[in-house]
């Protein structure tokens, strides 16, 4: 995976939502540390302006039928409940 086009995000529409991001990440990161598994990559950042893709970027596994996503999961559970 290289540059940015695909990454994972979470956009935070102002401080209560950025707090509350913040929090679940350092949350489940540290269940996942327990488990030995990776960092999380996902950044949390200040919403900007939005656009729509295109419509041909939309849906894309519906459109596809027999496409997958290559990511499988970690199967860990983020204890954060609030």
């Amino acid at each position: 995976d290289v540059g940015t086009q695909y990454r994972s995000v979470i956009y935070t529409l102002g401080p209560r939502q950025q707090e509350t991001a913040l929090r679940s990440r350092d949350l489940y990161q540290q269940e996942l540390g327990t488990q030995r598994r990776g960092d999380i990559t996902t950044t949390i950042e200040p919403a900007r302006d939005f656009y729509y893709a295109e419509d041909r970027h939309q849906q894309y596994l519906h459109k596809v039928p027999g496409a997958s996503c290559g990511m499988k999961g970690t199967r860990v559970t983020c204890p954060i409940t609030r």
